[in-house]
């Protein structure tokens, strides 16, 4: 067997890395432990023929400002669709605060606090290319557009200290900001919750958050097919325990999580560098839950029943102090829930009339319980009548995530803590994080920044330093049709 790169993991980022060697006219051959490729971003039928629900990841706002995914022209190989609201906090009594994709409909639907929210974000929306370039890197190189990053970092002082709360003087725009910085599973007020969900919310009201039609599944399938054109392989259940299983290659690029990678590379890294990765962090968890509905949530807001993302949880308090119980091992009794409601903008995902919904809350690590009754609880709370529309449901715990998926180490689908610390060594200090100290060893997973959700930029930029060190070749290749 002879290949110029081998890809291990066939998750988004593996696959990414994958296209990347392929398009630079490398043999490239990837291998994936799983029968099935596509890791936390596969599409199946969990509970009734006919409703496809995604299996972790579901809306993408992060691959609608990836430079891999923009430089891949996803948006030309697939139908992604973007809503006109790309998400809705619904709280008591009927209210709700709703992120328009237009920030001026946000604003004005926001009554007294519209002008603190456009102070807040309204300049950042207007950069959000030179935002994601800023947040989808190494915070170890010098950004590209400085006055943006002081922006940013201006905006997150604002929102991730105590004083969080000075601006506001009704409760819909603080809960929905709390809503996207929930996503980053931290306790809040804190920098790193603050830095995710001001990101969220920007790209919230600039590209917007698209939904791929037909299930994230479509994403993998555009990759995979992307590789094989280019004369790459894909192989199923082969699962990869030793640098020795690859020594063929001359560069092999490692989509696990750190504490894989550690397992793998034995003693052919130095003590320095295991230590690092077996000391990296993982954060807390996500439980979930899908279900067949007989017809589409009754949300008492109207304006929600249009809204595909749903952040359920009620005031900033009561959000906050749900991820504070998480934080310290506990399971909130009134938890925050992240809700998708995919047939809003996509009617391929359930028969006529019915509904398919995605939702998930978060648990401690290593957490078996189920939450089912939970999670339809806190529906039932602004949706009276939802747990009537229940045909069929399927429950992962966290401890189920990390048994279908070993990179989801305890539940935590972000493979290793989104901390500042961890944002910056990710899982080293360096400022090519991807390449290992092991000649032709590469690590392109979330464990690598710019860390969590659907961009295809680990693997990518893993790609990008094999083919400069390994190969000398220092363009990218072209990754468009």
């Amino acid at each position: 067997m002879t290949d110029d790169a081998i890809v291990v993991g066939a998750g988004p980022n593996g696959l990414a890395a994958a296209v990347v060697l392929a398009r630079a006219g490398l043999k490239v051959r990837v291998l994936e432990r799983n029968d099935t490729i596509g890791g936390g971003a596969r599409t199946a039928e969990l509970t009734l023929p006919g409703f496809l629900h995604d299996i972790c990841s579901a809306v993408h706002p992060m691959g609608a400002v990836s430079g891999f995914f923009r430089r891949f022209e996803l948006d030309r190989r697939i139908p992604m669709l973007t809503p006109d609201i790309s998400y809705a906090h619904p709280l008591a009594d009927g209210r709700a605060g709703i992120a328009h994709r237009s920030l001026a409909d946000t604003v004005a639907g926001l009554g007294p606090d519209g002008r603190s929210y456009e102070r807040l974000l309204g300049d950042l929306v207007a950069r959000d290319d030179q935002l994601a370039q800023f947040s989808l890197s190494s915070l170890l190189q010098l950004p590209r557009h400085p006055a943006t990053a002081a922006l940013f970092g201006l905006a997150m002082l604002d929102q991730g200290m105590p004083w969080w709360n000075e601006r506001w003087r009704t409760e819909e725009a603080p809960a929905m900001l709390a809503g996207v910085m929930a996503h980053a599973i931290r306790p809040m007020p804190t920098l790193a919750a603050s830095a995710a969900g001001l990101a969220l919310a920007v790209h919230a009201h600039a590209r917007g958050w698209p939904l791929p039609q037909g299930g994230s599944q479509s994403i993998i399938d555009a990759l995979a097919a992307d590789v094989i054109a280019h004369g790459g392989e894909i192989e199923t259940g082969v699962e990869v325990t030793s640098l020795d299983e690859v020594a063929h290659a001359k560069a092999v690029v490692f989509d696990v999580s750190a504490r894989a990678m550690a397992a793998i590379g034995g003693d052919r890294f130095p003590s320095w560098y295991s230590r690092a990765l077996n000391k990296f962090e993982y954060g807390n968890a996500a439980s979930k839950v899908d279900f067949a509905l007989s017809e589409p949530v009754p949300w008492l807001n109207v304006d929600v029943r249009r809204s595909p993302t749903v952040h359920l949880g009620g005031t900033r308090e009561q959000v906050a102090a749900a991820e504070r119980a998480v934080a310290h091992g506990r399971h909130a009794p009134d938890p925050f829930v992240l809700v998708v409601q995919q047939g809003v903008i996509d009617p391929t995902r359930a028969p006529e009339g019915k509904a398919a919904l995605w939702a998930y809350t978060h648990v401690p690590r290593d957490s078996d319980i189920d939450q089912t009754e939970v999670i339809t609880r806190e529906i039932e709370k602004y949706a009276p009548g939802f747990r009537d529309t229940i045909l069929a449901s399927v429950s992962r715990t966290a401890k189920d995530l990390e048994n279908y998926d070993p990179n989801y180490i305890g539940g935590d689908i972000a493979t290793g803590a989104p901390s500042v610390k961890q944002l910056i060594a990710r899982p080293i200090v360096d400022i090519d994080p991807w390449r290992t100290p092991e000649k032709g060893i590469y690590l392109g997973s979330s464990s690598t920044p710019p860390g969590p959700s659907v961009h295809g930029l680990g693997g990518a930029y893993a790609a990008r330093s094999a083919l400069r060190h390994e190969f000398g070749i220092r363009s990218l290749p072209h990754l468009g049709l």
